[in-house]
């Protein structure tokens, strides 16, 4: 673990640090206080720091929200890790390999046409770029956190490679925070695999929610049906939460505007 930069954000006491694994960047923020909580979230050149955003200036506040819900709730706040996807101009699909769920494709998962020249199964990474959070990011940042106390957030792809991560590594952590996950990349196809990979409901939570608008807006028929798939599983309210945000959209912003609500689902157990 490299360091390459540290910088602060408005209102969060301390540093957020960016350092190397490797070829890929992470950002992390460490509370002043002693966590005893660890959210791992995608795509982190989104999530602390507005000049590196997909949209310019526009982040996830989380630890912002972070904050507020810790101090409602009376713990200490949660550590947060973001993981830098690889996307470039060099590697124009980097965001996908990491993101997108290997082993399904591999596996002879039908990826819909309009996305047949991105997902090419033996392109995919998904399975090394986990195993590089869980192997070696997570024990350098906070190696004595409890995977009980262990959730991972992640937004449109990002939402996707959070639930194939819980399938994967149920042992890992035990929070799934799925916002907007990208479900036309294969349909009710990649929902029935994904419900399926999960683990028996009993020990682990997940959130899934998205909005009405942009690239959200096809998500209704597809999201209906996950959550029947996973209630049929026997995911009840206390452990399984699926959310619709009217008017909101496919961006950052839109995700921050009530990333409390996951985050207290999270953190409120």
């Amino acid at each position: 673990m490299n360091e390459i930069k540290r910088f602060q954000i408005r209102g969060v006491p301390g540093d957020v640090k960016r350092v190397q694994f490797g070829s890929r960047t992470v950002d992390y923020w460490l509370p002043k206080q002693s966590a005893t909580h660890l959210l791992i979230a995608h795509d982190g050149q989104n999530v602390f720091d507005g000049k590196t955003s997909t949209h310019r200036y526009q982040t996830w506040q989380m630890a912002q929200s972070a904050l507020r819900v810790s101090e409602a709730l009376g713990i200490n706040p949660p550590a947060i890790i973001g993981v830098w996807h690889s996307q470039s101009k060099e590697n124009p699909w980097g965001r996908g390999k990491d993101l997108v769920p290997a082993r399904y494709f591999r596996e002879g998962l039908e990826v819909h046409k309009d996305f047949a020249d991105i997902l090419i199964a033996d392109q995919l990474e998904s399975d090394q770029y986990l195993a590089t959070i869980f192997n070696e990011i997570v024990p350098a940042i906070a190696p004595n956190i409890a995977p009980t106390n262990t959730a991972m957030i992640g937004s449109s792809m990002g939402g996707l490679a959070t639930l194939y991560a819980l399938g994967e590594n149920p042992e890992k952590f035990f929070t799934a925070l799925a916002l907007s996950p990208h479900w036309p990349f294969a349909g009710n196809e990649l929902v029935e695999e994904t419900i399926s990979s999960l683990p028996e409901p009993g020990q682990h939570k997940i959130w899934m929610s998205h909005g009405t608008k942009g690239l959200d807006s096809a998500y209704a028929p597809f999201q209906i049906y996950a959550d029947k798939l996973l209630r049929t599983r026997g995911y009840q309210g206390h452990d399984f939460v699926s959310k619709v945000y009217n008017r909101s959209g496919h961006n950052e912003r839109s995700w921050a505007k009530y990333l409390d609500q996951p985050m207290r689902f999270w953190l409120a157990s």
